[in-house]
Order: C-alpha cells, then sequence, then structure tokens
C-alpha cells in the first residue's frame, strides 16, 4: 500500500473528522484503517434504529465491565462503536456541550489552551444549528436540531419541574445549562445525521485519502522511541504501512489504552506479564478511565398513550408510514426527549444531575425491550464523577477485549450526588402537573426513602450510559500520557486524538466534546506539520 503522512488508527467520531480535515488541502497523503465495515444497515438514518444498532455485533463492540462489588458483583454493558462512524451511528444523538467551567477545569489542571474560549469556538465550527443564537454555529458541518416532537406527558413533565422550582432553559449549549426543556440532536429533517454525513461524505473521491475497512490495528510500529506506523489484521492476513509524518491514534477511550500496552507503552510490570516488550515506561496508560453512571425511575401511567404502545400493533405501522413519508414521530426519536439540567442539593454553583425524561419504560433495558402498559421513565446521572477506574489489557491477543473496571460510585461525592438526583426526580413527579397522569412508581417503588435504600436501588440497577473518557489523560505534568497537544509523552510521531485524553468529565453526552477534541487535535497536526 505503500507509505503515507498520516496514518489514523480508528474510524470512529474522531477518526472521520481527522480523515476529512487532514485531506481536505491535497497536501498530504491519509490513510484511515478501520477494523470495522463501512455503515449500511437500514437502521443507520433512521433515528430510533439505534435500539437495534446497540445489540449488533456488526456495529457495536459489546464490551463489558468486569464484576465489581460496588455494583454487587454485576457487569455492565459498554457499547462502542463499531464502523466508519463509530460510536455516532448506533448512540442517542443528545448534543451537549457540557458547562463553560467544564473546559476551564481541563485548563487549569494542566491542559494549556483547551480552556472554554477555545472550546466554544471548535463547538462553533462544528454545529449546523438553524436556530442560532450567542455563541452557536450556523455553517458548520454536523446538523443539529431540537427534538421535535411533542407529547402531553413530556409538556407536563416541563410544567411540573417549573412548578418545582427548575427554571425552563430553550438552549442549554448557550450559556447557563441550567433547567429543562427539548433536547438537541445530531439529526436533519428527521434523520440521524452522522460524523459519515458530516465528514466523510465530504470527502469522499478525494485521491489523497484511502479508508481501509475490515483493518484491525494489532499494534503501532516503533524504530527506537519513534512510532513509524502500524501493523493491521485484515481477512486473516497481516499488513504493516508507514507513517512518514504521523500515526493517530483514534480508538477511543477503551481500545487506544489498549493498543498502547500492546505495543510497549505502558506500565513495565504489566507489560511484563504478558511478555510484551518495553518501548516506553507510561504507567498511566489506562488510568483515569472515567464514565457515567446512571439509574432509570420507571412509573405507570394513566390517561395518555406512550411509546409503550404507539410502538405495536396498528400504532406502530401508522407511525412507520409517518416516518417514511413525512420525516416525523416516534422514529424520530432517540434516547431523550426532555432534558433536565438540576442540581441535587440547593447550594451547588451549578447543575450536578442530568435528566433523560422519555414517555417509554423498559421491562429490559440492557435490550431495549418496552413494557407492555403505558411507562415512562427519568434516567438520572451524575455530571462530574469523581470515581475512576482503570482498562487494561488481560491478554497480548490484540483481539481479546481489555479488562474494564470503572469502580462506580467509590466517590462518596457520587453516591450523595445520584441519590440527590434521584430524590429531584421523584419530587417533580409528584407535582400536580404530573399527578394526573401518574398510576404508581413502578422502580424503584415509593417504598425505597432512605438514602441507603436509594444507593441501593443504584447499586443494583444503575448502567453506564456509555462516555468513557481520560484512559490517556492530557497534560502538562510529568504524569500525563499526552501533551497539551495531543502527542504522547516519552515518544515521537503519536499522537492520541479521542475521549481518553480528556482529563475529566464534562457535564453531560461527550459526543459533542469528542468532536471538539478532534477538530482541535486538527488543527494543531497542521500547525505542527506546516512548520515542520
Amino acid at each position: 500500500m505503500g507509505d503515507y503522512d498520516f496514518i489514523i488508527a480508528g474510524g470512529g467520531t474522531a477518526g472521520c473528522i481527522l480523515a476529512n480535515r487532514l485531506s481536505a488541502d491535497g497536501k498530504y497523503r491519509v490513510l484511515m484503517l478501520e477494523a470495522g465495515q463501512e455503515a449500511r444497515s437500514m437502521w443507520i438514518p433512521i433515528p430510533a434504529g439505534f435500539s437495534k444498532l446497540l445489540v449488533n455485533p456488526d456495529y457495536n463492540w459489546r464490551f463489558a465491565t468486569e464484576p465489581e462489588d460496588n455494583v454487587y458483583g454485576r457487569t455492565i454493558a459498554v457499547p462502542r462503536g463499531k464502523g466508519v462512524g463509530g460510536s455516532t451511528l448506533i448512540n442517542g444523538m443528545i448534543y451537549v456541550r457540557g458547562q463553560p467551567q467544564d473546559y476551564d477545569g481541563w485548563e487549569a489542571a494542566g491542559a494549556v489552551g483547551w480552556g472554554h474560549a477555545q472550546a466554544e469556538r471548535i463547538f462553533r465550527k462544528i454545529e449546523n444549528y438553524a436556530p442560532g443564537g450567542d455563541g452557536r454555529g450556523t455553517s458548520g458541518p454536523m446538523h443539529l436540531e431540537e427534538v421535535a416532537e411533542r407529547f402531553p406527558l413530556s409538556d407536563a413533565f416541563l410544567q411540573a419541574a417549573r412548578e418545582d422550582g427548575q427554571p425552563f432553559n430553550p438552549d442549554y449549549n448557550s450559556g447557563s445549562q441550567e433547567g429543562v426543556g427539548y433536547y438537541q440532536v445530531l439529526q436533519h429533517r428527521g434523520r440521524r445525521w452522522s460524523v459519515v454525513d458530516g465528514y466523510m461524505k465530504p470527502a469522499a473521491g478525494r485521491k489523497n485519502l484511502s479508508v481501509e475497512c475490515g483493518a484491525h490495528v494489532t499494534r503501532l510500529v516503533f524504530e527506537g522511541k519513534r512510532c513509524v506506523g502500524v501493523a493491521y489484521r485484515k481477512n486473516g492476513q497481516e499488513y504493516t504501512v508507514r507513517a512518514r509524518r504521523e500515526t493517530l491514534l483514534c480508538m477511543g477511550a477503551v481500545q487506544s489504552p489498549q493498543l498502547l500496552e500492546l505495543s510497549g507503552v505502558g506500565n513495565p510490570a504489566l507489560l511484563q506479564s504478558f511478555g510484551i516488550a518495553l518501548v516506553h515506561a507510561q504507567p498511566q496508560v489506562g488510568e483515569n478511565y472515567i464514565d457515567h453512571f446512571a439509574t432509570r425511575m420507571n412509573w405507570r401511567v394513566k390517561d395518555t398513550v406512550t411509546l409503550n404502545e404507539m410502538s405495536r400493533g396498528w400504532r406502530l405501522a401508522r407511525q412507520v408510514a409517518r416516518y417514511y413519508l413525512r420525516h416525523k414521530g416516534i422514529l424520530t426519536l432517540g434516547t431523550g426527549l426532555v432534558h433536565g439540567f438540576v442540581k441535587s442539593a440547593p447550594d451547588l454553583p451549578t447543575p450536578d444531575v442530568q435528566f433523560f425524561f422519555v414517555h417509554a419504560s423498559y421491562a429490559n433495558a440492557a435490550e431495549r425491550i418496552l413494557d407492555r402498559h403505558p411507562g415512562m421513565t427519568i434516567g438520572v446521572a451524575q455530571l462530574r464523577p469523581e470515581s475512576v477506574g482503570t482498562i487494561h489489557i488481560k491478554s497480548a491477543d490484540p483481539l481479546a477485549a481489555p479488562s474494564i473496571r470503572p469502580n462506580f460510585l467509590s466517590a462518596q461525592l457520587d453516591r450523595d450526588s445520584l441519590v440527590g438526583g434521584m430524590q429531584a426526580a421523584r419530587r417533580i413527579v409528584g407535582q400536580p402537573a404530573m399527578q394526573r397522569y401518574v398510576e404508581s412508581e413502578v422502580s424503584p417503588g415509593s417504598a425505597v426513602d432512605s438514602p441507603a435504600e436509594w444507593l441501593d436501588f443504584a447499586r443494583r440497577n444503575g448502567q453506564t450510559i456509555y462516555h468513557p473518557i481520560g484512559t490517556c489523560r492530557m497534560g502538562s505534568d510529568a504524569f500525563a500520557v499526552t501533551d497539551v497537544r495531543l502527542r504522547v509523552n516519552g515518544v515521537s510521531g503519536l499522537r492520541v486524538v479521542d475521549a481518553s485524553v480528556m482529563p475529566k468529565m464534562v457535564s453531560g453526552n461527550t459526543q459533542a466534546a469528542v468532536m471538539m477534541v478532534a477538530e482541535r487535535g486538527a488543527e494543531m497536526i497542521l500547525e505542527d506539520a506546516a512548520q515542520a
């Protein structure tokens, strides 16, 4: 295949953005390697198709955590997108920038140049948000819309939240995040808008961009301490390609640290235990794993029709027809309908809890099987968890999944915040606007009332909401895996550009932040290449 200026290992969210930006002026020869295939499933453009894709091994790596005592020995699913487009093919499409303090916190912790002012500039570059507004982008590659559908139950929830004292916030991505309203989602005219749509399709046909699917990167190739390319496996054959300038690792917070360790960059004792030759000692690879942990509270409702009934029989047939004729209706819905960014305690300076309200309830949440009776759900997640875990190899086999240990709810702050958030959700549902529709609280049930009981419910039922970050943390200190220009410390010719470089969690869904990291990373790569 010859040599390339840049090799991108991983064709997910960040990889697609880099592929577009680095090949745009035709100056550099770029190769993107992706273990999955092109995005061809009929379910991908249909927003509600996420429920099918989340359990499809063709589009989801289907990772899972190790059993841990904090969640009573349960293993918890950690979906990660597989295929060109990565997790933007299978996620709930929710777009949340986070709070300005998140990025200023990154900078204060040593990620110089990644403060809110810089992040907001990049968000504007990404966004194509038709309503516009203060600090919003309106001409970027990623179409962004407010959830269009309205239902009596969702409007009642908004009214109940206001009765509880929560402000209505029509744009949580501009100014203050606090309040309730309808989510913004990456869609265009009722269809999912992934990075394939925003970045890869405009780059199609560029002679200097090559995309190799079904190519599982197995190893970074080093000469001394310089990364000169990668080895990958395709159709049972092994191949090696070289990068004249840089190799860019974009395999996400689960697989980027895994590939570094498989390639000899990591904790020497761990690598030695698997017979992997040491290239560079970097004990923090795979450390600092942070993820959002959420509970789902369910209620049985009355005097209204919910998604549970709409997704069956004649009602579903009518909704399917409505979608294909007008791109309207329940097939445009993802994982969240109404947002809530609330405080678990009144004295907090900013919201610390996120709500995901939907007029549906699950008989089996892991498999996305809806109840047969009318129901509604409020997902409750703590925004900025302090519990920190690890992701490390547990085999020298590059095709084996790594060991994922999130250590959920180990920090007292996380426990207090999540309990306070669940109590706030129950309090809002108890307001007059909602009570006309509520028949009973199903999960956890009204008998659960003390902090210990709430926490027990969370440990038994909580799940990740698929936002792993931090395992190749960037910073200015000696222990950071990458520097503030995303270069892997201690070696040359190698950067990490994905969620793994984030030093701390952002306040909300992470896909917007990943896009920001990739766009900013592309700028840095091109700046440095121009000066070389």
